[in-house]
C-alpha cells in the first residue's frame, strides 16, 4: 500500500499558529516610533509601565472645571509681542477664548488659520479671540507671523490658567486638550466645545452662538 509522508515542518504548521504577544508599547509604536513625533500636538513618549487609567480618573479628565453659566477665573498672561494681556480688560464685550496643544502642530495651524479665515466676522460679532498654550512668546510671534494671525495669542508657561480653567487633556491624558470658551460682554460663559480632532468645528459653533446673542 502506498503511504503519505508529509515534510516534517508542514504538520506542525497546519495545526498550529502562533499568536504574537501585544504589549502597550507596541500601540504606541504604532503611532509614532519617535517620542518626538507630532500629531495635532502630541508628543508621544515610551513608558513600560504604561497602563489604562481607572473609570475615575477619566471621569475628571473629561469634564471640565469652568462650565457654562460660570465666570472662569480671570488671568495675566503675555502675548506674542512680550505685553501682558488680562483677561478683564475684555469686559464689555464677547471674548472667545481657545486653548489649543502647541504652535505648528497640524492641527493647531488649522485651526488658528480657521480663525484667521473668519476674523472678520468674530470682528463683526464685537467679539475678541484670544489663543492660549505653553509656548513662550517667541514661538507664538513666528506662529503669528508665518501664517498672519491677526488676533492674539497667549503664552500660558507652566500650563497654569489651563489648570485653573480645567481644560481636559485626551488620550488618556497625553494630550492637552483643545478647548474653546465663548465669554459673553458680561464674562460669563456661554459656550464650552471640545473637539480635538476636528478644529475647524471650533470656528462654526463659535460664530453660530456669537451671531445668535
Amino acid at each position: 500500500m502506498a503511504s503519505l509522508s508529509l515534510p516534517k515542518h508542514s504538520l506542525p504548521s497546519l495545526l498550529y499558529t502562533q499568536t504574537p504577544k501585544t504589549h502597550s508599547s507596541h500601540i504606541l509604536s504604532i503611532v509614532s516610533k519617535s517620542s518626538h513625533s507630532k500629531f495635532y500636538g502630541l508628543k508621544f513618549s515610551y513608558s513600560p509601565s504604561l497602563s489604562i487609567p481607572s473609570s475615575s480618573s477619566l471621569k475628571s479628565s473629561i469634564f471640565a472645571k469652568v462650565n457654562k453659566g460660570e465666570v472662569p477665573p480671570s488671568f495675566t498672561l503675555k502675548d506674542q509681542d512680550g505685553k501682558t494681556v488680562s483677561l478683564s480688560k475684555y469686559k464689555g464685550k464677547p471674548v472667545v477664548v481657545y486653548f489649543y496643544p502647541a504652535d505648528e502642530t497640524p492641527g493647531c495651524t488649522k485651526q488658528a488659520c480657521a480663525f484667521r479665515d473668519s476674523y472678520e466676522k468674530f470682528k463683526k460679532a464685537g467679539a475678541e479671540v484670544l489663543g492660549i498654550s505653553g509656548d513662550e512668546p517667541s514661538s507664538h510671534k513666528a506662529f503669528a507671523k508665518k501664517y498672519r494671525l491677526p488676533f492674539t495669542l497667549l503664552s500660558d508657561e507652566g500650563n497654569k490658567v489651563r489648570k485653573e480653567w480645567g481644560v481636559p487633556a485626551d488620550l488618556f491624558g497625553t494630550l492637552p486638550g483643545r478647548q474653546t470658551y465663548v465669554l459673553d460682554k458680561n464674562g460669563v460663559v456661554q459656550l464650552v466645545y471640545n473637539n480635538q480632532f476636528q478644529p475647524e468645528k471650533h470656528i462654526d459653533e463659535t460664530l453660530k452662538l456669537l451671531q445668535s446673542i
